[in-house]
């Protein structure tokens, strides 16, 4: 699969679809749709905001949209580094009490910590 290197609309379309349709198979390999983080002691849950978060941010350029296609790895080797409130005037992040900044060899995965089901939920991919 050939990703899109430029920044044009086509481009990022492309890559927005290249994310979904990697979603969809990884969910086809987990479909319990979590992995165990061993810095995070818990697991982290992939939900349909994790993909809408992930595909309208990641898509904007090449290295996060490849970064993507190592979601295990990232879910489960990435080290928690950082620790801060969700934003209270983010409607994407009004579901969650705190945002865990975790990194792996470059890579940002951003997760939320919903304290109503005491869950955490990838959040965004990033480079």
């Amino acid at each position: 699969m050939e990703i899109p290197r430029g920044n044009s609309r086509e481009d990022i379309k492309a890559r927005k679809q290249i994310i979904s349709d990697f979603y969809a198979s990884w969910i086809a390999e987990h479909p319990d749709k979590i992995v165990w983080n061993e810095s995070l002691k818990a697991f982290i849950h992939v939900k349909f905001q994790s993909i809408n978060e992930t595909k309208g941010k990641a898509s904007i350029s090449y290295e996060s949209t490849c970064a993507v296609m190592e979601l295990t790895t990232l879910l489960t080797k990435a080290i928690v580094k950082k620790r801060t409130p969700a934003k209270t005037n983010d409607k994407n992040q009004k579901s969650f009490d705190e945002m865990v900044f975790l990194y792996h060899n470059g890579v940002r995965l951003l997760v939320g910590h919903q304290k109503s089901k005491d869950e955490y939920v990838q959040y965004c991919v990033l480079t």
